[in-house]
C-alpha cells in the first residue's frame, strides 16, 4: 500500500504507480505472483481454512494457475512433498514502463522516491529488514565512488606535493631544486586535465575507473621528470646552461621516449575496437591522451623550467627566493638562521683535489653512493637476497594457483550502498534458483508445426526447469492435436483461447500478433521464461548457463535471444578478464618486436622480458592472497604494471648491459648511482599518493590501491634487490666486452726521476699518455 501511494509531482498532474506500471490483460498493474499467494494465504487464515498450502518452487493458486516462486521466496524450509514450512525472505518486483522520455523521467523519479519510502517504512517496522534496489541503483552507487573519494584524493595530492618538493631539496640553497619537484607534478597534472578536457569536449563519458588515471600518470610522468633532474646533477657546473640542457635531453629523453611509446601502444590497443568494454576503452583512450600530452609538456614546459632554474643556479641565486646568495665572508656577519637559509658552496671554494660534484650532498645520492650500493653487492648479502627471491616466488605461485575471476557487483561500488546490501541478501537467500531468464523468439515461425515445437523444447532440455515453458509448448501441442487446423484457423484459435485461459493469463503480453493481407493473422514474436537450478556457486553456474544459451542461439534453427539483467554483469566480468588479457598479450608481443629494433643489445630485451614476467607473476599471486579477484579494474592495473616495470627497470638494465670494461659489480653500482635516485624519488611520491586510497570506503578503490601498491612494491624490490644481485653473477660478461687495443695507439710512459743526496734513484711520478 505504501508503494502504490507514491506520487511523482509534475506540472498539472501527479503520477502514481498505477500510471506508470506495466498493465495486465485486464488493464491492471502486473504484480508478482507471490502477492497473490500471500493474499490467498491471508484469506485462508481469516476463514479458518487449513487446507491451503504453499509448495516450492511451484505452487497452485485458487484459480488453477501454476506459479513459480523460486526467485520470490528465499531461505525456504520445506516439509514433505515440497510444502513450505517457513521462508526467511521474500523478493517483490515492481515493473515500470519506459515508453517515452516523459514516462522514463517519471519512472526514474518514482524509483528515487521508492527507495526513500522503503527506508522510511524500515524505520517504523524494525522487525522487518528491507533492501531496496532499482534499475539506477548500480549506476548511482558506482558513481558514488567518485564522491566519497574526493577528500582522500585531495589528501593524496597534498602529500605528493610535499614529498616531491622534499625529494628535490638539498641543504645547498643554490643547487636545491624544490620548484622543479613542484613543477614536475604540475606537468603531470596539466597533462591529466588536458586529457579530461578533450574527453569532455568530444562527448566522452566519465566513470569511476578514471580514478586510476592520475596514478598512471604519477608513476610515468614523475619518473621522467626526476630522471631529467638526475641527469642534470651529472653535468659539470662550469658548462653553459645550453650545454647542460643538451646533455640532459641526450641522456634521459631517449629512454623516456621509448617508454612513452610503449605506454601509447599498450593503452592504444586497449582503446581500440578490440576491447569490448566501453569503460575500459574510455579509460585506455583517456590514458593515451594524457600520456601523449605529458610527453609534450615534459619536452616543452618542464624543459623550459629546467633551463630557467639552471640560469638561477649559474647566477648563484637562491633556489626558492631567487635572491643572490652572498659570499661566505659576508654570511659570517649574519645571524645563524640567515646563514642556514643561505648555505651554499661556491666553485672557487672547491679545491682541485676535491671532488667537483657538489650534488653528492643530496641525501638520496649520498645514501646510495656511500652505503646502499656497497651493501647490496656484498658477498654475504647476496645469498640472503636469492633466498628471499625464492620465498617470493613460492608465495606468488601459491597465490597464482588460487586465482579466481571476480563476478561480484560489490567489487565495483562504494561499500555503504544499497547495491552491497541487496546483492548480499540475494546471494544469501536466493541462491537455489537463478533469476528468471527471458527467452525471446523474434521471428515468425510455424508454432503449429510439431517439429518446430520439438526443436524449441530440445534446445532447452537438460538445463532448464520451468513449468511455464513446458506448459506453454504442451498447450500448443494440445491445440494442434485436438483441432488439426491449418495455419490461419490455428492462430485465430491460439489468440482467442490463449488470452482467455486462466492458466496462461500471464502470457498475454508475451505474444505479438500481426495482421497480413486478407486479414490473415500471424505470430511474429513470442517470449517465454526459463529458470535454472543453481547451487552455492551461483555466479559460475550462471556464467556457464549464459554461455550455453548463447551458443545455442547461434546454432539453433529457431532464432532466439536470452536476457536477464544479471547477464549484463556476467557479460561484463566474462569480457573484463579475457579481452584485456588478450590485448595485453598482443601489446607485450608488439613491444618486444618494436623494441628489438631500437635497443643497442638484445640482452636488454631478454632481461626486460624476464623482469616483467617475474613482476607480473608476483603481483597476480600476492593479489590473490590479498583477496583481490581478477576483474576489470585489476586486469587494467596488470596491464599498467607491464609499463611501470619497464619504466623503472629499463634504464638500469640498459646502463648495465651496455657498460664496457670493469666488472659486473662495478656496473651494477654505476647503474644504481645513475638511475637509483630517480627511481627512489618517484617510488616514494607514488606510495605516499596511494596510501590515502586505502581509507576510501569503496571496493573499487580498494582493488585499485591493492593492485597498484603491489605493482610498485614488487617493481621496487626487483630494481633495488633482485636485479643488482642477479646481474653480478649472470651474463653479460664484462671481460668479453673489453675493446681491443689498437696496435697503432701505443702507451707511452713518462717517468720523472728524482735523485736524492745518496744518489738513490726513486720514481716520483708515472703518467700515462
Amino acid at each position: 500500500s505504501a508503494v502504490t501511494r507514491i506520487q511523482v509531482q509534475r506540472p498539472g498532474f501527479n503520477y502514481t504507480f498505477a500510471h506508470i506500471c506495466i498493465l495486465n490483460n485486464d488493464k491492471t498493474c502486473i504484480v508478482d505472483d507471490i502477492v497473490h499467494v500471500l493474499e490467498e494465504l491471508k484469506a485462508a487464515r481469516s476463514s479458518n481454512r487449513t487446507n491451503f498450502a504453499i509448495t516450492y518452487p511451484i505452487t497452485h493458486l485458487k484459480d488453477g494457475r501454476e506459479v513459480y516462486n523460486g526467485h520470490q521466496l528465499g531461505g525456504v524450509t520445506v516439509h514433505s512433498k515440497d510444502r513450505v514450512k517457513s521462508a526467511e525472505a521474500i523478493q517483490l518486483t515492481y515493473y515500470l514502463q519506459a515508453i517515452n522520455s516523459l514516462n522514463d523521467m517519471v519512472a526514474e523519479k518514482w524509483e528515487s522516491i521508492f527507495c526513500d519510502t522503503v527506508e522510511l517504512f524500515q524505520k517504523s517496522n524494525r522487525k522487518i529488514k528491507m533492501y531496496p534496489f532499482t534499475s539506477s541503483s548500480l549506476k548511482e552507487d558506482f558513481q558514488k565512488t567518485s564522491r566519497v573519494s574526493e577528500r582522500y584524493l585531495i589528501t593524496s595530492l597534498v602529500l605528493v606535493v610535499t614529498l616531491a618538493i622534499l625529494c628535490c631539496s638539498m641543504q645547498d640553497c643554490v643547487r636545491s631544486k624544490p620548484w622543479l619537484g613542484l613543477l614536475g607534478l604540475l606537468t603531470v597534472t596539466l597533462a591529466t586535465l588536458t586529457a579530461a578536457g578533450i574527453i569532455n569536449l568530444t562527448g566522452g563519458k566519465y566513470n569511476s575507473t578514471f580514478l586510476g588515471i592520475p596514478f598512471v600518470m604519477l608513476g610515468h610522468g614523475l619518473y621522467g621528470t626526476f630522471e631529467m633532474l638526475s641527469s642534470w646533477r651529472k653535468t659539470r657546473e662550469d658548462q653553459h646552461v645550453k650545454e647542460r640542457t643538451a646533455a640532459v635531453f641526450a641522456d634521459s629523453m631517449l629512454s623516456f621516449s621509448l617508454t612513452t611509446a610503449m605506454y601509447l601502444v599498450t593503452f592504444g590497443i586497449g582503446a581500440s575496437p578490440f576491447t569490448n568494454i566501453e569503460a575500459a576503452r574510455i579509460f585506455c583512450c583517456n590514458s593515451c591522451i594524457a600520456i601523449f600530452f605529458n610527453y609534450l609538456y615534459v619536452l616543452s614546459f618542464y624543459g623550459s623550467s629546467l633551463v630557467f632554474t639552471g640560469y638561477i643556479e649559474n647566477n648563484y641565486q637562491h633556489s626558492i627566493f631567487c635572491r643572490k646568495v652572498p659570499k661566505p665572508e659576508v654570511l659570517q656577519e649574519k645571524p645563524a638562521w640567515y646563514r642556514f637559509l643561505l648555505t651554499a658552496k661556491f666553485s672557487e671554494d672547491t679545491d682541485d683535489s676535491e671532488e667537483t660534484n657538489t650534488y653528492e650532498s643530496h641525501l638520496l645520492v649520498w645514501f646510495l653512493k656511500r652505503y646502499y650500493c656497497d651493501w647490496i653487492t656484498n658477498t654475504y648479502v647476496k645469498p640472503f637476497v636469492v633466498l628471499f627471491y625464492l620465498v617470493y616466488i613460492s608465495f606468488a605461485l601459491m597465490g597464482y594457483l588460487q586465482v579466481s575471476e571476480g563476478s561480484d557487483l560489490s567489487n565495483i561500488v562504494a561499500t555503504a550502498t544499497r547495491t552491497i546490501e541487496y546483492t548480499t541478501a540475494q546471494q544469501k537467500y536466493f541462491s537455489n534458483y537463478s533469476p528468471v531468464i527471458g527467452f525471446y523468439i523474434y521471428e515468425s515461425i510455424e508454432y503449429w508445426n510439431t517439429s518446430v515445437q520439438e526443436d524449441v523444447l530440445e534446445y532447452t532440455k537438460g538445463f532448464v526447469r520451468i513449468s511455464w515453458f513446458e506448459s506453454y509448448l504442451n498447450y500448443l501441442r494440445k491445440l494442434n492435436i485436438s483441432t488439426g487446423l491449418p495455419k490461419k484457423n490455428f492462430t485465430d484459435m491460439l489468440r482467442n483461447s490463449f488470452l482467455k485461459t486462466p492458466q496462461f493469463a500471464h502470457f498475454s503480453e508475451d505474444i505479438i500478433f500481426s495482421k497480413k493481407y486478407n486479414n490473415e493473422v500471424d505470430v511474429v514474436a513470442s517470449r517465454m521464461f526459463l529458470v535454472a537450478k543453481t547451487m552455492e556457486t551461483k555466479r559460475e553456474e550462471l556464467y556457464d548457463l549464459l554461455e550455453t544459451l548463447r551458443k545455442l542461439s547461434l546454432t539453433s534453427k529457431v532464432k532466439f535471444i536470452v536476457f536477464n539483467p544479471s547477464f549484463v554483469y556476467m557479460d561484463r566480468y566474462a569480457s573484463s578478464v579475457g579481452a584485456p588479457l588478450q590485448n595485453s598479450c598482443i601489446s607485450a608481443l608488439f613491444l618486444l618486436f618494436f623494441s628489438a629494433f631500437l635497443v643497442a643489445d638484445s640482452l636488454i630485451n631478454v632481461w626486460l622480458t624476464l623482469t616483467v614476467a617475474s613482476v607480473e607473476f608476483g603481483v597476480i599471486g600476492f593479489m590473490t592472497l590479498w583477496k583481490v579477484e581478477l576483474d576489470c579494474i585489476s586486469v587494467l592495473c596488470l596491464i599498467y604494471g607491464i609499463n611501470y616495470t619497464i619504466d623503472n627497470c629499463a634504464p638500469l638494465l640498459s646502463t648495465f648491459v651496455l657498460g664496457k670494461e670493469f666488472t659486473r659489480t662495478k656496473w651494477v653500482k654505476n647503474a644504481l648511482e645513475v638511475h637509483g635516485v630517480a627511481i627512489l624519488q618517484s617510488y616514494l611520491c607514488y606510495i605516499v599518493g596511494l596510501i590515502p586510497l586505502a581509507a576510501v570506503p569503496s571496493n573499487l578503490t580498494r582493488t585499485l590501491f591493492r593492485c597498484l601498491f603491489l605493482i610498485a612494491l614488487v617493481t621496487f624490490f626487483h630494481c633495488f634487490a633482485i636485479l643488482p644481485v642477479i646481474l653480478t653473477f649472470l651474463p653479460p660478461s664484462k671481460k668479453k666486452r673489453k675493446e681491443k687495443k689498437n696496435p697503432e695507439n701505443r702507451e707511452e710512459i713518462e717517468c720523472v726521476e728524482m735523485v736524492d743526496m745518496d744518489s738513490t734513484r726513486v720514481v716520483d711520478q708515472i703518467t700515462t699518455v
